[in-house]
């Protein structure tokens, strides 16, 4: 086990020395393999599911990308070794090196867990070219119970998705609004047409005392950071303390069957990309999504930052959104989340007219920590109910 990760660790965190390479896949070295249908705080609270959680999910198209630049569909992600063949990387060798880094970090719990993403989702506008609204959003968690909850939201207006889509936008005049369908609500089908800006929108900001005095995040119930803090870290006791909440719908909707795997990823993604546990719990995470057998690696990526990573993913078949694939997106080399995205593999629905393979939801973790500075002492919010 140690050769293989540190294998792993080779093949993911160093740069290729050969000149070819290094022009064609530079920026993906450092990678690793972190919706909402999100795993979100606790109910009742102010705080918004992000945008993966408010659609429901969608997914990635299973494409890996080798460190050569080339795509193909393979069973995991590639990178080729310096004279030597391409070396195929499963997502369970991916998960086990993120989890041992996540072993080794350090965890000084502090006053808040401060937390900012940046969200998007893709549209297909009156016009047809996709564009993109991004959002920010900032959360603090308090440590002690019985403390007040801040949240921060702002919209960052919406842009053309791409080249294409840039073009198509100045052809149709560079308009700065659009009319774009969306869902009437959290996994309807029905949509309804709704107004984009290309020009971003006041801070929202918002606080509030936590639900029962102490609950701070959803994870299958309601939970306190004293649950979140005492979770097992070894994965097949985690594993079963998750299972006990599983009732075979998903996180969001009793109306939507889910499977345990799919169940088990969403809420495991969810420790990992947004929860204050302990390193050995995230790690415990990591080792537990390794178990999974519908968990596959899809290669080294881009996120929506344009950061490097790696990333896993599992495949959802919907009931509005068509087939889709959860991807999540990881920094081996610290055993830390970037974030997540949902890909479009079959558009039907709330997805029509987006293209196989694209993103249709990512929501990425631009800060994450603990702090002792209050949310207004802090860049973002300002006090105020």
């Amino acid at each position: 086990m140690d050769d293989e990760l540190r294998m792993v660790r080779s093949l993911l965190d160093k740069p290729a020395p050969e000149p070819a390479v290094v022009a064609m896949g530079r920026d993906r070295l450092r990678t690793a393999a972190r919706a909402r249908g999100r795993t979100r705080p606790a109910r009742r609270t102010m705080w918004m599911t992000g945008g993966l959680g408010l659609t429901a999910a969608a997914a990635a198209a299973a494409v890996a990308i080798s460190a050569t630049g080339a795509a193909g569909d393979r069973p995991g992600g590639t990178r080729p070794r310096t004279g030597g063949p391409t070396v195929t990387l499963s997502a369970r060798s991916i998960l086990l090196a993120a989890a041992t880094e996540a072993d080794g970090q350090t965890d000084k719990v502090g006053r808040y867990w401060h937390t900012t993403t940046v969200n998007g989702n893709a549209y297909r506008v009156t016009g047809g070219y996709t564009v993109i609204d991004r959002s920010q959003q900032e959360q603090w968690t308090p440590s002690l119970p019985q403390q007040e909850q801040w949240g921060s939201d702002q919209r960052l207006g919406a842009r053309p998705d791409g080249p294409a889509d840039t073009a198509a936008w100045k052809r149709a005049g560079s308009p700065t609004t659009f009319t774009a369908p969306a869902p009437k609500g959290p996994g309807k089908g029905k949509l309804e047409p709704m107004p984009l800006s290309t020009q971003p929108g006041r801070p929202n900001v918002n606080r509030s005392p936590l639900v029962d005095g102490d609950k701070v995040f959803w994870l299958g119930r309601n939970v306190s950071m004293k649950d979140l803090r005492a979770l097992p870290a070894d994965p097949q006791r985690l594993k079963a303390s998750l299972k006990r909440w599983y009732a075979g719908h998903g996180t969001e909707s009793s109306s939507d069957p889910m499977s345990s795997d799919l169940w088990l990823y969403t809420v495991a993604k969810g420790l990992i990309t947004d929860m204050p546990v302990t390193p050995k719990v995230r790690g415990a995470a990591f080792r537990m999504l390794a178990d999974l057998k519908t968990v596959t690696a899809i290669g080294s990526v881009k996120d929506a930052q344009g950061r490097p990573g790696t990333a896993i993913a599992i495949t959802e078949h919907t009931k509005f959104g068509g087939v889709q694939q959860h991807r999540l997106i990881l920094d081996t080399a610290t055993g830390r989340a970037l974030g997540e995205e949902i890909v479009v593999v079959q558009p039907s629905g709330t997805t029509a007219g987006l293209a196989p393979g694209s993103v249709w939801i990512s929501s990425m973790v631009v800060a994450q920590g603990w702090t002792d500075s209050a949310p207004g002492s802090t860049s973002g919010a300002q006090r105020g109910h």
